[in-house]
């Protein structure tokens, strides 16, 4: 019965978040575990409350927004474009990492990444949401199944890691446990979380339980899976002294201290997971924010209405976004990701998170929502906590790019 929920979980739970739980696990041990636990709570009341408005309301996210004011609709269209080039060529790349790992010398680097975006682009466009769907649920159960089996080779301290459910803060770790508190589980696709609660069926109030019960699964599923990579990063590299790269490729320095440590297969197993991991996320943002792209164009024309969820899937803007995500980006594979658009992105969709949690408040709290289904003070609890995070994190961000 539930889908949609692990969909968006499992396209949230990339490398960067892969990599930042290892090194917090590596530098804090398991100081940090209440950070990621939070983190879960936080997304599962931001997609909650994302997948309430569309149900409650009949409503999609872009309608909502564009009730707000015009503003929004500019925001949001250069926002989609930028942050969709930039990580067309970041997802690509990431993807290319284990498989060049897994084949080496057999294509170049670029070719990899090429091809993997094109791959996804492929099954998206030739797919619907139910197929989409199950294939999905197949790799949360493959990263699942590697990153809870690696979390229990290393035989985890569960004293410490009880110890690490009681909130500190170690030296120099603030704004890096606002990182990983922000980090797990999504950005940009928890606003697609509707749609994909669309394309299921769920299109009346009366699916707001089993939406509940989807959320929570999925994200408890991403707690233990977040957890367990901290486990790794807290047994494997932080009694070991171990320092990762930064970035995805921090995931290829952990293959190798696994083939030192437990042999070929068990690295072998781990590129595949990291495989699973990288490509699902492909999977999910070419087919949710294309579908956010599609209600955006939709909603430029409200006199053409073109239908929600499934119908999203067949109009001509969702497969223009597919291929935006797809071949402009291929130019960041050749050039090695030109900094200065790196640096333009970062600056520019740090501002997303905050602007996702503020206008749920506001759609969620007004006339717009019935109002049995507005937010009450536990909901606004966890999305006024969400908006103060996000708004501290984009102030990080800028500050650290000025």
């Amino acid at each position: 019965m539930i889908g949609p929920g692990i969909v968006v979980a499992v396209t949230g739970v990339g490398a960067g978040d892969l990599v930042a739980t290892l090194i917090a696990g590596a530098r804090f041990g398991y100081a940090l575990l209440w950070a990621a636990v939070i983190g879960c709570i936080l997304k599962i009341a931001l997609a909650e409350a994302t997948g309430r408005y569309h149900l409650a309301t009949g409503s999609t996210m872009l309608e909502g927004w564009r009730s707000l004011g015009r503003w929004t609709s500019w925001y949001f269209g250069l926002y989609i474009l930028l942050w969709g080039f930039v990580y067309g060529g970041t997802a690509m790349s990431a993807t290319a990492l284990p498989l060049a790992a897994l084949f080496p010398d057999r294509l170049p680097f670029w070719a990899w990444g090429a091809l993997s975006g094109m791959a996804g682009a492929a099954f998206v466009f030739f797919n619907r949401y139910a197929i989409f769907e199950m294939v999905m649920k197949l790799f949360i159960a493959l990263m699942f199944l590697t990153v809870v089996g690696l979390a229990i080779l290393v035989a985890p301290d569960f004293g410490a890691a009880l110890n690490g459910l009681a909130p500190t803060l170690p030296s120099g770790s603030a704004i890096y446990t606002l990182g990983l508190i922000g980090g797990v589980g999504g950005t940009i696709t928890l606003a697609a979380y509707g749609y994909w609660v669309n394309a299921k069926g769920w299109r009346s109030p009366a699916w707001i339980p089993m939406m509940r019960l989807d959320n929570r699964v999925a994200y408890t599923a991403t707690g233990i899976f977040v957890v367990a990579m901290l486990i790794v990063g807290a047994e494997l590299l932080h009694s070991a002294g171990i320092a990762l790269s930064s970035g995805d490729r921090g995931l290829l320095d952990l293959a190798d201290v696994l083939r030192q440590r437990f042999g070929k297969p068990v690295a072998t197993f781990f590129l595949i997971g990291f495989f699973a991991t990288t490509f699902s996320s492909i999977l999910g943002v070419w087919h949710g924010v294309s579908m956010l792209f599609a209600d955006f164009v939709r909603n430029l024309r409200p006199g053409k209405d073109e239908g929600l969820g499934a119908e999203l899937e067949t109009s001509p803007a969702f497969r223009f976004y597919l291929l935006w995500l797809t071949f402009p980006p291929m130019l960041l594979l050749l050039l090695g990701q030109p900094f200065a658009l790196i640096i333009a992105y970062g600056a520019f969709g740090a501002f997303f998170m905050p602007f996702l949690a503020i206008t749920l408040m506001w759609l969620l709290n007004s006339a717009r929502t019935p109002a049995e289904w507005r937010s009450g003070w536990f909901s606004n609890s966890l999305l006024a906590a969400a908006t103060l995070l996000f708004v501290v994190l984009c102030a990080d961000q800028i500050r650290s790019l000025i």
